[in-house]
């Protein structure tokens, strides 16, 4: 069988069910044993603006969306009129046949700008602005169109198992737009009718009337449109491979590592995160250990971070979990948890700003923030993961940095990573070590020191109702004991025993943790954060054309391995970096510790997440044009 590899798309007004729909061809696709990478992309509106999910799907590993759509499924003309121009020759469009003759003036939901861009476009190809004259064009680049009566499949549907409800339940219009692309596509419906019982669990009667509509479909499409080149046949599924959605990573590292206490404020895209922390509060865990999660939902992100370091005052592992607005608001506490000492994880889910910005869409424009957040100077670590699979664990590990080192930890997480769905390997509990540093259990003496001065700066913990363990905290400044002083000499003790951290921590957490090189070559690109996955597959486009350029993923950004990433530099000529903003913020710390320009930047801040393809695009780029500079990214609508 020859290489698989196709991307699967659907659209329609938000509320429409276009996640549900894709979170069924996902499982789909991943019980079947292949490889599945999906992005979804929506407005900041609860129903009615454009919502889409792209799903690629590979008989090999991928880390990434690419530009092409092999397959799309139009619930609406506004899919139709943003994205038609993606799908590839010899591809295929499945829409509702009663859209044809909607006219862009009539989608209310279409902005000015991208209408007047469209029109364009139209008239340079002598298209008139219409479904329809979209549509010839298309067909005349190759694409396959699939016109099907949406409402008619349902009447007929309906009248098939005399239930009359059925006709114009526009809200299966998700199920059935997945069931015909599955049997276009050649899949067994087995797969289809399992994933449908997991997707609607324990709503019964909801899932049945769900998989009759989806037999009903799926047999219209092999009837009627059996000969489209592409098939999706199973194949042998690796072993230990889970599907897997972003926020989860990072939930289920919370859960097993032992964090037992989050507080929060709604703010997309961090609020899945918890939402998802409160349906599983109570787990079984290993050891006898406690298993439930308190997870509180506060009136604003400053309480947040307030209950947030109390809890961890009295020796609770606990976080809080936020995006750059919320994380705003959280700074000044910050600085407390610094000065005091206290092990607090924020996982900071970056969206696009500044201000609001763009709240549903993403970015990689908080990096300077994070680590310049919170006044004065205090010891704190940002750390980056690249993947959900990375999440899991980095997640733990951050747990760890915050107990061993008694700093703030800021996860850097992002709403690409966060509403991803991917397969990866089997997530492995075993491999997380709960290491809580220097936190007593229990304190002989009753002279208690809680910022004691030790050989490594980092002074025995005590815990709220400790029987000898009484401590004060204060945000002033204050002696061993927590004190409140303003003596010049115990100010200075007291802040270089806490900048003391830097050094033990760069010397402590492993250096494989710090930065992950794949290979450096003549030309090198640097990045961090969720960019990893589509510079990886971009990377392997090349080596096909014998175009060898090698990665080096930082993942401690604060404090910044100056040391260890000159050692991998050190004999690469040409450095190219790649993030999602606009500023290319780890050039800029790339330069300050390294002192060292970088040659080129590839840049998206259009608040959608970059592909595979865009990447190689702009390395060929790069490579035929040395002079090019700066690549700005713009793909997706």
């Amino acid at each position: 069988m020859a290489n698989v590899d196709i991307s699967w798309q659907i659209g329609g007004p938000q509320g429409s069910g276009v996640e549900t729909a894709a979170n069924i061809f996902s499982r789909v696709c991943a019980r079947a044993g292949y490889q599945v990478f999906g992005k979804r992309e929506f407005y900041s509106n609860i129903k009615g603006e454009h919502s889409y999910f792209t799903v690629r799907v590979s008989d090999k590993k991928i880390h990434s969306n690419v530009n092409d759509v092999t397959v799309m499924v139009a619930f609406d003309a506004e899919t139709i009129f943003r994205h038609a121009d993606e799908l590839v020759s010899g591809g295929a469009i499945i829409y509702d046949s009663d859209i044809e003759n909607i006219e862009t003036k009539d989608v209310h939901t279409l902005d000015a700008y991208f209408r007047s861009r469209l029109h364009k476009y139209l008239d340079t190809k002598k298209k008139n602005y219409t479904v329809s004259g979209l549509l010839d064009l298309i067909k005349e680049n190759g694409v396959n169109l699939y016109p099907v009566s949406f409402r008619g499949i349902l009447d007929g549907l309906a009248k098939d198992t005399n239930n009359p409800k059925l006709k114009g339940m526009i809200r299966m219009f998700n199920v059935l737009g997945v069931s015909i692309s599955l049997g276009l596509l050649h899949m067994s419906s087995k797969q289809l009718f399992e994933s449908i019982e997991l997707i609607f669990g324990k709503k019964q009667k909801i899932a049945e009337i769900n998989k009759q509509l989806a037999n009903y479909a799926y047999n219209y499409a092999t009837a009627k449109f059996p000969n489209f080149k592409h098939s999706l046949a199973e194949i042998s599924k690796q072993s230990d491979t889970i599907l897997i959605q972003g926020h989860q990573g990072t939930a289920f590292g919370k859960m097993i590592c032992g964090c037992r206490f989050q507080a929060y404020y709604p703010i997309t895209p961090a609020s899945d995160e918890s939402v998802f922390l409160e349906s599983h509060e109570i787990l079984e865990i290993n050891e006898d250990r406690p298993g439930s999660t308190v997870v509180i939902q506060t009136e604003d992100e400053i309480s947040a971070i307030g209950m947030t370091i109390g809890s961890a005052l009295t020796g609770t592992r606990s976080s809080t979990s936020t995006s750059g607005p919320g994380f705003s608001l959280m700074s000044e506490s910050l600085g407390w948890a610094g000065i005091n000492e206290v092990p607090v994880v924020i996982t900071l889910y970056q969206r696009s700003g500044p201000s609001t910005g763009l709240p549903t869409r993403h970015g990689q424009e908080d990096l300077m923030f994070a680590i310049n957040a919170g006044h004065g100077e205090f010891p704190k670590i940002v750390y980056a993961s690249g993947d959900i699979e990375e999440s899991f664990y980095d997640t733990s590990k951050c747990f760890n940095f915050s107990d061993i080192f008694q700093v703030p930890v800021i996860h850097m997480m992002d709403k690409f990573l966060a509403s991803s769905v991917v397969t990866c390997k089997r997530l492995d509990p075993t491999k997380l070590k709960i290491e809580r540093g220097k936190l007593l259990d229990k304190i002989d003496t009753n002279d208690y020191k809680r910022f004691a001065h030790t050989e490594d700066g980092i002074s025995p913990r005590s815990k709220l109702g400790l029987e000898n363990g009484i401590f004060w905290n204060t945000g002033d400044e204050s002696d061993e004991f927590g004190h409140i002083t303003e003596d010049p000499v115990v100010r200075l003790q007291m802040m270089d025993k806490r900048l003391s951290r830097f050094s033990q921590i760069l010397k402590d957490i492993p250096k494989e943790d710090q930065v992950v090189s794949s290979g450096t070559q003549e030309y090198t690109i640097v990045s961090w954060g969720s960019t990893k996955g589509p510079i990886l597959d971009a990377i392997d486009m090349l080596k096909k054309e014998n175009i060898n350029v090698g990665f080096l993923q930082i993942k401690l950004l604060y404090p910044f391995p100056t040391d260890l990433v000159k050692s991998f530099l050190k004999n690469v000529k040409t450095i190219i970096d790649i993030e999602a903003n606009a500023t290319g913020q780890l050039g800029l710390l790339l330069k300050q510790n390294l002192g060292r320009e970088i040659d080129h930047h590839v840049l998206k801040y259009t608040g959608r997440a970059m592909t595979c393809t865009e990447i190689y695009d702009s390395i060929k780029k790069i490579l035929a044009n040395k002079e090019q500079k700066k690549v700005i990214l713009t793909h997706g609508a």
